[in-house]
Parts: structure tokens; sequence; C-alpha cells
């Protein structure tokens, strides 16, 4: 069972009670998702395309990220994802935005991670991704959106575009 804070849409924290995965989640609460995006050093992104058996399968996404478990601040989830997901060890974490989905009932925190890890040593977790690329930022920008999983770094990238 993964338990999650429950948080108000400012990302205040509610000690009273908590969530549970696969639990409905009261009106005006939510839950905290992280997405960090990886920028390598050298200017290229990190790409991973999800495993053909979860949803959305073979889809690309432009980041590594899921939901924070009970007690984890965003900095914290950001940085457990990453590892889980890619092996990237870090801890230079810039906050690029936030997003609440009245919807989903979460607020998702992203996070910039720029690292200068060997790019050939990614580690994707078993299951949930099948390969990845690096991509230079003319290449993000490119992309079809119909490639890209997410709504949210669609628009981190458009955003790119004005750097």
């Amino acid at each position: 069972m993964e338990v999650w804070d429950a948080y108000n849409e400012d990302l205040g924290l509610f000690l009273d009670f908590s969530l549970v995965r696969g639990e409905s989640i009261p009106e005006g609460v939510y839950h905290l998702v992280c997405d960090v995006i990886v920028r390598h050093v050298d200017g290229t992104y990190l790409l991973i395309q999800r495993d053909k058996s979860i949803d959305f399968g073979g889809m690309w996404e432009a980041t590594a990220g899921g939901a924070a478990i009970k007690g984890e601040s965003p900095e914290d989830c950001a940085r457990r994802e990453l590892f889980e997901k890619t092996g990237i060890s870090s801890s230079h974490f810039i906050e690029v935005g936030r997003v609440v989905n009245e919807e989903s009932h979460t607020i998702y925190v992203e996070f910039l991670c720029e690292t200068d890890i060997c790019k050939t040593n990614i580690t994707l977790k078993k299951n949930e991704a099948s390969n990845y690329i690096w991509v230079d930022t003319k290449t993000l920008l490119d992309i079809e959106k119909d490639y890209l999983l997410t709504v949210r770094m669609q628009k981190f990238i458009e955003e790119l575009k004005d750097e």
C-alpha cells in the first residue's frame, strides 16, 4: 500500500490525514507528483521511452518522475524518482514550474536537473521504460506532440523556444 501526504492547492500539508493510492481523494485535497527534466552539461536532454506493457506504452517522456510518498519533500521525491527511473544520482534540482490538475487531484512540481553523467550510464527501471535517447534542443523542440506523453512537458518545451 502506497501512502501519500495530503496537500491543499498551494502545496500546504494537511497534517491530520493521509491519502492511499487507489482510494478516492476528497474535494480540495491533492497529492504530489514530481517530474524531472534531465539536461546534460553538453546541452542535450534525456528522453525515456515507456515500456509497451504499461499505459501509453511506446510514447516518449521528457521527464523521470512519479508520486511522492508520505514524508517526502518535492525535492526528495524528485531525487528518488530520478534515481529509480534512470540511475542518475544528483542533488542539483531547479524547480521550473507547478501545475495543479483539479480532475486528478494532483499537484505536479517540475524540476530541471543538469548532470555530467556518462550518457551511456543510464539504468532504466524494468517494466517501466524500454529505451532512452539524448536529443539536442532543436530536436526536442521539433518532436511531434503525438510522441511525447504529457501536455505539461510540451508546455515546458514550448517555453524553451523563448530562451
